[in-house]
């Protein structure tokens, strides 16, 4: 007989105990395969948030700038920059950094002034896509700027308010001038919520008296290319300038995600341990009440091959049925939490992760890793798990295994 399908009718022989076998293996993939996508949905949400809307996938400095930040220390000409990084596939935008303090009524507080260019900014970052109130920066406005949402709300300022602005122009002399609030942001990362205000680069370089240079360039990079491997080829294009990625800027963020990795891998072991204990248990049971059925076997000439072969496939069995079982109850819950996701405002408004802001309705992502992974893991796990009372069955000697009882 076919050895596959002896072991299928080996299966059913026991229904019972296969099926609390089987429906355990499936909870276990079923909730690994929705613990993966939900941690890949809250890795890809943070790195989302912090290339689009806050880092990009470089910047570009003026080589003191990082160890000294000064109004001062500019890339001398970063027009000249951004053409070749266009021409080399790479998205580039220059802003304009400087602080001061802005005051409104009674109310006033310390605040980062940011100076972007309207335009190009929209290739790097989608800060213009999260103002909840009033409408992003209009070059024809240039008195115009755009708050976070916690200064905004420390100044007591909503928009089409006034807002003075003080600070230390280049030239030594003080820069103070009069602006109307554009727009508010919602949370995108504590720094901006606290203290950021974006105006346009020409209002900010007639404020600060800075005719040219730029602080910062944000850089992204093309999908296909690697970030080291694209890091390396921005450091040519902008020799003598200081260029790095976001993980040197975030290095505790960097480690963080990195580590998401093996904690993942942890939970896996710890989950498919307790179901190769029950699958082990439930093999050794089977093999104990099957010993006499085993005599037989080899009595006839099934060799210790065969007979191992045998309780393997009964494991794969069962294996294959769990995934398919698992996979098919994945789909409509992945349907919900790709779309749906988890409210999490029930427990905390805004929700931040080393200063970053997290949308606070917690969505799955997948991908072939989400599946494969676990179900690669569990297969091994099983297969190790059979292996030992398999082994068993196939070293039984026929005459002791017949006098069995």
């Amino acid at each position: 007989m076919n050895p596959v399908v002896f072991a299928w009718r080996n299966v059913w022989r026991s229904r019972r105990r296969s099926l609390v076998t089987m429906a355990a293996m499936s909870f276990a993939l079923l909730m690994m395969i929705l613990y993966t996508g939900l941690v890949a949905g809250y890795m890809g949400g943070l790195e989302r948030n912090m290339l689009d809307l806050e880092m990009g996938d470089m910047q570009v400095f003026a080589p003191e700038y990082k160890r000294d930040p000064s109004l001062y220390t500019l890339i001398e000409d970063p027009g000249g920059l951004l053409a070749k990084l266009d021409d080399a596939g790479y998205p580039a935008a220059a802003r304009l950094i400087g602080s001061g303090l802005a005051a409104a009524g009674d109310a006033s507080a310390g605040v980062e002034l940011r100076g972007v260019d309207v335009t190009r900014d929209k290739s790097v970052s989608e800060v213009y896509q999260h103002v909840i109130k009033g409408a992003w920066l209009d070059p024809a406005q240039p008195q115009g700027v755009v708050l976070g949402g916690r200064l905004a709300r420390t100044l007591a300022v909503s928009v089409g308010d006034e807002l003075v602005v003080l600070s230390q122009a280049s030239d030594g002399s003080m820069a103070n001038d009069l602006f109307v609030v554009r727009g508010v942001l919602k949370n995108i990362a504590d720094g901006v919520d606290r203290a950021g205000v974006f105006m346009t680069a020409d209002a900010f370089r007639e404020f600060f008296v800075v005719p040219e240079g730029a602080h910062q360039l944000i850089v992204r990079r093309p999908p296909a290319r690697e970030l080291d491997a694209a890091a390396a080829e921005v450091r040519g294009i902008a020799a003598g300038e200081s260029v790095q990625t976001w993980r040197d800027l975030m290095p505790m963020l960097a480690s963080m995600m990195d580590s998401i990795t093996g904690a993942m891998l942890f939970m896996y072991g710890i989950i498919y341990m307790a179901i190769g204990i029950v699958l082990l248990n439930t093999m050794l049971m089977a093999v104990f009440e099957r010993v006499r059925e085993f005599g037989v076997l080899k009595a006839i000439g099934v060799s210790p091959r065969g007979v191992l072969t045998l309780i393997m496939l009964e494991s794969l069995i069962q294996a294959l049925l769990a995934v398919a079982v698992a996979t098919l109850l994945s789909i409509p819950c992945f349907a919900y939490l790709t779309t749906a996701g988890i409210d999490l405002t029930a427990i905390a408004r805004d929700i931040s992760v080393m200063g970053l802001a997290l949308d606070p309705i917690w969505r799955a992502e997948v991908g072939l890793g989400t599946y494969l992974y676990p179900i690669a893991m569990m297969l091994i796990i099983i297969t190790l798990a059979a292996a030992y009372p398999a082994t068993r069955a196939a070293v039984i000697r026929p005459v002791e295994a017949m006098r069995h009882r």
